[in-house]
């Protein structure tokens, strides 16, 4: 049974992505190889709840255009997790959360365009002040000189480059969310996404297999936790919310990733008072703007 309001789906799809930056700190295999597994694994769970809830059967309507459209997500979302994935292994844990998490910006300008959705002057503030945060996390990232060993700054493009994928993505989830439940348009979307990370690991001759039991844990948990728990109970907000509110909803993702980054033995990394403080700030700017949402049907 649905709950009355998707809050609720959003606060445990929030505990479920926090996972991902520390999870994927632990682990040592290529960042392709981490996002093909990743997928692999939560693609047989999905599959499952498609027989079982026949949403499969949605399949047989489909057009042309969504089609299009799902397999598109399904390409971004792909090149989101690459170049996230390989965002973390270059900078820090609160840095590349925060930048990936920088997609409301594009979200809004998409929204506006394609969806013909509009946010409130009040969700404008709430929104803004989250972005604030996040810019205020990152800014050690940014200040002081680096030398040319030093690739934090590289991490921090590709997270910003992820950002862009992950606006593209959940802007069509939106769209389509309107027409489709929610195992039948993952289950499109995530296929998708895991042949085009198959190729991109394969064209780069990414090392997938064998992987000792140690990372393939580590994968397990990355199914259930942030793909599943986390990617899963966004897009199911996303018939109910829109686009730019359940992306401001992922910027208080860093807020958890860094307390578990703080507890996890194999990372116990501690961060920065400014860390603290930024954090303060994004959950002032989502409170905000959940405040002033309603939630409506999809468009």
């Amino acid at each position: 049974m649905k709950p009355r309001s998707p809050g609720l789906v959003l606060a445990l799809a929030i505990l479920g992505i926090s996972f991902a930056g520390p999870l994927v700190k632990l682990s040592a295999a290529d960042p392709l190889a981490i996002a093909v597994w990743r997928l692999g694994f939560s693609l047989v769970i999905v599959a499952g709840f498609l027989i079982a809830g026949g949403e499969w059967r949605q399949w047989r309507a489909l057009s042309v255009r969504d089609a299009s459209l799902a397999a598109l997500a399904g390409v971004a979302l792909a090149f989101h997790f690459w170049a996230w994935n390989a965002s973390v292994h270059m900078t820090t844990i609160a840095a590349s959360v925060v930048l990936v998490n920088l997609q409301p910006a594009a979200i809004l300008v998409i929204s506006a365009i394609f969806l013909r959705e509009a946010p409130s002057a009040r969700q404008l503030i709430g929104i803004g002040i989250a972005l604030l945060g996040a810019l205020i996390i990152a800014i050690p990232d940014f200040v002081g000189a680096h030398d040319s060993t030093d690739m934090s700054a590289f991490g921090n493009l590709l997270a910003l480059s992820a950002a862009v994928t992950a606006a593209i993505y959940y802007s069509i989830g939106r769209r389509l969310r309107a027409s489709y439940g929610i195992w039948a348009y993952v289950g499109l979307a995530y296929s998708v996404c895991f042949v085009t990370l198959l190729l991109l690991a394969v064209f780069s001759r990414a090392p997938l297999w064998p992987q000792p039991p140690r990372e393939l844990w580590i994968f397990v948990a990355l199914a259930i936790g942030p793909m599943l728990l986390g990617h899963t109970g966004m897009n199911w907000a996303l018939k109910y919310l829109p686009a730019y509110v359940v992306s401001v909803v992922i910027l208080a993702e860093p807020v958890g990733a860094t307390i578990l980054g703080i507890v996890l033995p194999g990372i116990h990394q501690i961060p920065p008072l400014i860390t603290v403080v930024g954090g303060v700030v994004i959950m002032v700017g989502v409170l905000i703007t959940m405040r002033s949402t309603r939630t409506s049907s999809a468009v």
